[in-house]
């Protein structure tokens, strides 16, 4: 329904605010009035009153102060975290230090996140990727160790190369390992190859799955032999991930893979997948399709451009097909 009421939604009203209808009969000024009308009871009427009061005296003395306080607290961190929003690069790494623990940890998330859009964000502070370093090494917070993993992953410290390796086959914390194996990827280092393909045999798939991942974010060719069996892994995810790095390396062998990606009668039955996660599996199988085996799909771009609900997707198949095409006449 439209946001804005039109006159015809509203109920009619007479000039002076009261609901408009048919008059009613005079009033007989002689006859006498109802009995309900005529009933008054002065002690209900003071209890009444002695409520209300109660009420107001409660909210005076309690609620609004109670209001007023959360309000000032909230005014106060909003105001705190504006202001740690506005600190450089180096702020952060002095927080690194911090002896208190929330800080060191939000320091290392914001420094991971400002490495997405300025990976060199690092080389401009003089001895910070050492510092990184060898925090990371002495760090044993979990939370904290992920985070600057993902900072050393993010700077292409290539130095880091053989903490990261421990860290991934040996941290007691599964996530961590993780976060790990995904800096090494980050590195873009072949030397990462071999505990990277130690690791797509791991029982624990999400180990696998990001393990398949990162084999495709350093662009060495030579892991195609070690992805390839992965395409037959009995979890979703780490036979979709193997096949979008086969895709990244040149390699068609994932095609009947990322043909299931694709088809939305398939993704609905992979268990506790989201629509988001659909559309995004949809996407990815898309574009890797489209680098890998474009002219012999360009009927399925065109279907799914014309035919599916979600207007990204739909999107991503007509970019598709419009390089395709290209390609083609090319």
């Amino acid at each position: 329904m439209d946001a804005v009421r039109t006159i015809d939604s509203l109920a009619p009203h007479s000039r002076f605010g009261y609901a408009a209808g048919p008059m009613s009969e005079p009033v007989d000024p002689e006859a006498p009035l109802d009995e309900e009308t005529t009933d008054f009871d002065p002690t209900e009427a003071e209890a009444e009153e002695t409520g209300n009061s109660a009420l107001r005296s409660f909210l005076g003395l309690f609620i609004v102060p109670l209001l007023v306080v959360l309000l000032c607290v909230a005014i106060f961190i909003g105001f705190g975290w504006i202001a740690y929003d506005r600190q450089s690069t180096r702020d952060y790494l002095s927080d690194l230090e911090s002896g208190w623990k929330p800080r060191r940890v939000q320091a290392a998330y914001e420094l991971s996140k400002i490495l997405v859009s300025d990976p060199g964000a690092l080389d401009k502070e003089p001895g910070a990727k050492a510092q990184v370093r060898r925090l990371f090494e002495e760090a044993d917070d979990a939370e904290m160790r992920r985070y600057l993993a993902l900072v050393l992953g993010r700077t292409g410290d290539r130095e880091a190369l053989p903490l990261l390796t421990t860290a991934a086959s040996e941290d007691e914390d599964d996530r961590t390992r993780i976060y790990a194996l995904l800096a090494l990827g980050l590195l873009g280092d072949a030397r990462a190859r071999d505990p990277l393909a130690k690791a797509l045999s791991d029982e624990d798939p999400g180990i696998r799955k990001t393990a398949a991942f990162a084999l495709g974010e350093i662009r060495d060719p030579s892991a195609i032999p070690l992805l390839q069996p992965r395409l037959d892994d009995a979890v979703t995810d780490v036979r979709w991930n193997a096949a979008l790095s086969l895709a990244r390396l040149g390699s068609d062998s994932g095609v009947r893979v990322l043909e299931t990606m694709v088809d939305r009668r398939l993704l609905a039955q992979v268990p506790d997948i989201t629509p988001e996660q659909q559309e995004q599996a949809m996407m990815d199988g898309i574009r890797a399709l489209a680098a890998v085996s474009g002219p012999a799909h360009r009927e399925l771009f065109a279907r799914v451009a014309k035919e599916d609900p979600n207007l990204k997707v739909r999107q991503a198949a007509m970019e598709a097909e419009k390089a395709v095409s290209a390609a083609v006449r090319r």
